[in-house]
């Protein structure tokens, strides 16, 4: 069965206005002002019969926001992406994997975790995101643990410290956005660290912040002292 989104249908990219399409909009604005979504556009450069470009980008990114590392059979599930598209996505992947590991790593700063999650901000749901660091306290990846809905994300140990034990990590950095924009830890985000930081504990993997953040800003709960 062929994965498909459900939503409301979205404009055609020739009615979008010149200057808001993705590649004009990173002639003028440089790449880092696109969205995830914006980005995938550009590869697909078009959609294919009643799956336009935007719809198709969008159940993409639902892909990979679900899966760290999406197969090539992950993607041939949704509509209306062929083999083609498939390829040049799986393509882009790996070669930003392969760069992205062989980058100086740097040590990490709620400012850095930021950087490092703040593309997930555009999402409509909660993504509840954790940073694995070294013994260097350098970020070595980036792993969505949890999927919300507007303003609640069910989060579980499990898959919080799982890609950290993979990766034999000695720490974490819990983040996750509030689609709302408010940056206000809520009583059940902080039910939540207090949970994680006691499982980090006894697992020997230590919690070293939870920053809460939205498109322009962020907010880190040990900077601000509810940590």
């Amino acid at each position: 069965m062929k994965y498909q989104i459900k939503q409301n249908n979205s404009l055609n990219i020739n009615e979008i206005p010149l200057e808001s399409r993705p590649r004009e909009k990173m002639k003028i604005n440089g790449v880092e002002s696109l969205s995830d979504e914006e980005l995938i556009a550009i590869l697909l450069g078009s959609g294919t019969k009643g799956n336009n470009v935007a719809i198709l980008a969008r159940n993409v990114i639902s892909v990979l926001d679900k899966t760290a590392n999406a197969s090539y059979e992950d993607l041939l599930s949704i509509k209306g992406l062929g083999p083609a598209k498939i390829s040049l996505i799986c393509a882009s992947l790996e070669i930003g994997r392969r760069r992205i590991t062989n980058r100086k790593r740097q040590v990490i700063e709620p400012k850095d975790a930021y950087r490092l999650v703040s593309h997930y901000s555009t999402r409509r749901q909660e993504q509840f995101v954790v940073i694995s660091v070294n013994s260097a306290y350098e970020a070595i990846s980036v792993d969505v643990a949890s999927m919300g809905t507007v303003n609640q994300c069910m989060v579980h140990p499990r898959e919080v410290f799982a890609p950290a034990i993979s990766k034999s990590a000695i720490a974490v950095i819990l983040t996750h956005n509030h689609p709302t924009g408010n940056l206000i830890p809520s009583s059940n985000d902080l039910m939540i660290t207090k949970r994680l930081k006691q499982c980090g504990e006894i697992l020997g993997i230590r919690v070293l912040d939870h920053i809460i953040f939205s498109e322009d800003s962020y907010r880190s709960m040990e900077d601000s002292g509810e940590f």
